[in-house]
């Protein structure tokens, strides 16, 4: 007898059908991922770090799922309008960065405005920068460096990640507070550069602070300085500017979250509130400062007025060292 011809397993057959299809509605719910951190650029960069780093606890934490995703292009501005244009109801936040500026500070047209169409969610934490120079050079310390940058303009080069990259322009702003000049070489990344400093074609760089433990131990690498106001968690051993006697020199780039700027205040308290948490706690602590970030832990007021502030300085920094749109 087979299947067609046993009303009591076709009974059966369609009651199991039935099952399985009540089931999916929440199986599918409960493995949807209902919020976004979006990454305006490449995979594994700087910006995917700070997020990788916390967003699974960040996820336990609020009881909902999470997922990072990549949008990149036109140099960050894809992924920043997907943003600044998404629903309102925090599920859709930008990992940003000092450089969230600096686009509309060198003149350029994005599809957003950099502070109109965003609410500031989280401070994340901020990185610092560090000075590297060849050990071939005739200087052992920043004093030494702007005294033979004087006495020889043009003579040295720096590299840099780019034109208006924090690299350059933390490199530029030494350069004008010195007061002395140094020829930029922009190479397609931060590695390249330092790379070429490590080879002797060029003689300094200045690398965010996770990336210069491989050179610390390098014979062929002097580290000169750091350009936080105090010396870093994870590389105590390096001097400030401040302390190398270039006084309330300092710069250094936030991380943090963003949502657009039509999100209620009750959700961004939400966030706020469960990210800092998420923040100040292990394993994430551990794992941005080993990525060279100093934790945060900022409320909503203290980080929108960073964020103001910074879009001024990130302005003033482009127009002081002369940085135009190519």
């Amino acid at each position: 007898m087979n299947a067609d011809s046993n009303p009591s397993l076709d009974r059966r057959a369609l009651l199991a059908c039935l099952s399985t299809l009540a089931c999916l509605p929440a199986f599918a719910q409960s493995n949807k991922a209902i919020g976004k951190i979006v990454v305006p650029f490449a995979p594994g960069g700087a910006r995917e770090l700070p997020a990788r780093a916390m967003y699974q606890e960040m996820a336990r934490e609020l009881g909902e799922n999470w997922i990072i995703e990549s949008h990149q292009g036109a140099g960050g501005a894809i992924g920043t309008s997907l943003v600044a244009n998404s629903a309102p109801d925090g599920k859709t936040l930008l990992m940003a960065a000092s450089s969230h500026f600096v686009t509309a500070a060198l003149g350029a047209k994005p599809f957003y405005d950099p502070i109109k169409d965003f609410a500031p969610v989280a401070n994340i934490g901020a990185q610092s920068y560090v000075l590297l120079t060849n050990s071939q050079t005739p200087f052992t310390n920043v004093a030494e460096l702007i005294q033979y940058a004087k006495k020889h303009p043009n003579e040295l080069n720096y590299g840099s990640a780019g034109i208006g990259s924090s690299t350059h322009l933390a490199m530029a702003y030494f350069c004008k507070t010195a007061g002395i000049d140094i020829m930029h070489v922009p190479y397609k990344g931060t590695q390249e550069a330092a790379n070429d400093v490590l080879a002797g074609r060029a003689q300094a760089v200045i690398v965010p602070t996770a990336g210069v433990g491989v050179y610390i131990s390098d014979p062929r690498i002097r580290t000169l300085a750091i350009t936080s106001k105090k010396r870093s968690t994870l590389r105590p051993q390096i001097l400030t500017f401040h302390e190398s006697g270039l006084k309330d020199f300092f710069f250094e780039s936030w991380f943090g979250l963003l949502a657009c700027a039509s999100t209620p205040r009750p959700i961004l308290e939400r966030l706020n509130t469960s990210i800092n948490k998420v923040i100040a706690a292990e394993p994430v602590r551990s794992r941005l400062l080993s990525q060279g970030i100093e934790p945060a832990n900022m409320n909503l007021e203290e980080f929108n007025h960073l964020f103001l502030a910074d879009k001024e300085l990130m302005t003033r920094l482009v127009k002081l060292v002369g940085l135009t749109r190519e």
